[in-house]
């Protein structure tokens, strides 16, 4: 990038190009695996640290590989021959994805990061130089209108995403199209919207780089580019939701007021959704002063929808506005223009009585159901990734408890979820426990605490037997009434199923 903007992109309409590009960068083992081995762990994680010095000492060599991690990932210019050594470097010069520079060196005009799929793919995501996690700015140098590569909040989206097969699928805000990308892995069509024109066409280069079919790209805000009577099945965004004031760099800040970019996403999006259709976000939420942020949450919720909604972080406003004042490199600059910068955002969250800024995911289903349910929690605990099948498979237990009252789940068979653990807490030497607790070791890896029948109950479901007849048995065993036990345990069961401990059985 350059003090007049970012500097052109390579062209997106030479598909020959990028396929022999690719061909090149695998035969290099320009990869995942491939980045790991030649610069070994340490210098590996700093790189995602933006911190360079390591990888330079790590190809100081004239290997292939260290060669294109020189080019494409720390941005150093190279010797011409020795690039043509590894790259079709005429063609890549006429694209566009290399510059001359001086007399006989050449120079990368995007960043290009190995990423590995989850099938064990081997793609490629294009961003500006300096742009990408592991690139040789780092944050603290995005212009208006760069394109960002690869960060947290997208592998944690792509991580959280359902990946069952779908005929249409749309990424609002694609940026560098690591989204799309991972939906063209599974959906017959993939549409792709970002308001920065640059950013289709950078994901177009993402794709075509990755060897992934193209996208239906469209410019445009949000669902603004979305024909009215266009329906997808799987909706997925991680959307420009910085709460800040005022909207000065694209890639990260709504421009809306406070959470309403986050909150009109989530509202348009059900008449958006076909049947049984998931849309996925991450998204930013004001606590505020008097509000319970729960019910501000279950506002948003677009009728004929089931959600869920899990908190995983929480800032306070001063924390918050360093954080993202840090993210666009202010703490670097002049220090007057840097506190009038922070005492804009606290004088905006001020006028707003907002105390706190949330983070999480929202997930929606569109459901048939007359009574939809809406689920609003937080979790900030470590979960296992990629998470997307618990996703569904949460959905799947509602539909399950709405269609079974209590008489039909006393009648139904169970199975104790896979690597659940009893943990029994209370004092040392005590004939029972205080308490016992029940604890996932996959997906939500959740912690519930279950009475002794509970426990009892949970440690025989094989799926053998009814979950009246167990309760019966227990019954006999503690010689409490079988009716009374049978009335007041269908609570305890729906909740073990809700979060996924126990699972129905056919």
């Amino acid at each position: 990038m350059t003090d007049s903007g970012p500097a052109p992109l390579p062209a997106s309409d030479r598909p020959d190009t990028a396929a022999r590009l690719r061909d090149a960068l695998l035969a290099a083992s320009f990869t995942a695996d491939g980045l790991l081995d030649l610069l070994g762990a340490a210098a590996y994680a700093a790189l995602a640290r933006s911190e360079t010095v390591p990888a330079l000492r790590a190809t100081r060599g004239d290997t292939p590989l260290e060669t294109l991690v020189r080019l494409f990932l720390l941005q150093q210019p190279v010797p011409r021959a020795r690039v043509a050594d590894v790259l079709p470097v005429a063609e890549a010069l006429e694209g566009g994805w290399l510059t001359p520079v001086g007399g006989d060196e050449v120079a990368a005009t995007v960043d290009v990061r190995p990423y590995g799929g989850p099938g064990g793919e081997d793609w490629f995501i294009v961003s500006d130089l300096g742009c990408a996690v592991g690139g040789a700015g780092g944050i603290g140098q995005h212009d208006e209108g760069v394109v960002l590569g690869v960060g947290g909040a997208s592998t944690t989206l792509a991580g959280i995403t359902v990946r069952t097969p779908v005929a249409a699928a749309l990424d609002l805000g694609t940026g560098s199209g690591i989204q799309a990308l991972h939906a063209a892995q599974h959906a017959t069509r993939v549409t792709a919207t970002d308001l920065n024109p640059r950013a289709l066409h950078t994901t177009a280069l993402t794709l075509a780089l990755s060897g992934a079919p193209a996208a239906d790209l469209r410019v445009g805000s949000l669902f603004e580019p979305v024909r009215d009577d266009e329906t997808f099945d799987l909706i997925v965004s991680n959307p420009p939701f910085v709460i800040s004031p005022g909207a000065r760099l694209t890639y990260r800040d709504g421009g809306m007021g406070g959470d309403d970019l986050c909150r009109s996403l989530v509202q348009q999006a059900g008449e958006r959704l076909t049947e049984g259709g998931f849309a996925q976000f991450l998204a930013n939420w004001q606590h505020v002063a008097g509000e319970d942020w729960q019910d501000r949450l279950r506002s948003w919720v677009p009728r004929g929808c089931d959600a869920w909604i899990v908190q995983r972080e929480v800032q306070d406003v001063t924390q918050y506005a360093e954080l993202w004042l840090r993210d666009a490199g202010d703490h670097r600059g002049d220090p007057a223009e840097y506190q009038a910068r922070y005492d804009a955002w606290l004088d905006e969250f001020e006028a707003r009585k907002v105390r706190a800024v949330g983070f999480g995911w929202i997930t929606l289903r569109r459901t048939g159901s007359a009574e939809p349910v809406v689920t609003v929690e937080e979790w900030p605990h470590p979960v296992e990734q990629p998470l997307g099948e618990t996703v569904r498979a949460h959905f799947d237990r509602l539909d399950y408890l709405r269609a079974h009252d209590d008489a039909a789940l006393l009648e139904s068979h169970f199975r104790l979820a896979g690597e659940v653990v009893q943990e029994q807490v209370g004092l040392p030497g005590a004939e029972d426990p205080e308490h016992v607790v029940l604890r996932q070791h996959r997906g939500m890896r959740r912690a519930t605490k279950v009475d002794t029948v509970g426990a009892g109950f949970a440690g025989v479901c094989d799926g053998t037997l009814s979950a009246g007849r167990i309760l019966d048995a227990i019954a006999q065993l503690v010689g409490e009434d079988p009716v009374l036990l049978r009335d007041r345990t269908p609570a305890q069961i729906r909740l073990l199923v809700e979060q996924g401990f126990l699972e129905p059985v056919g």
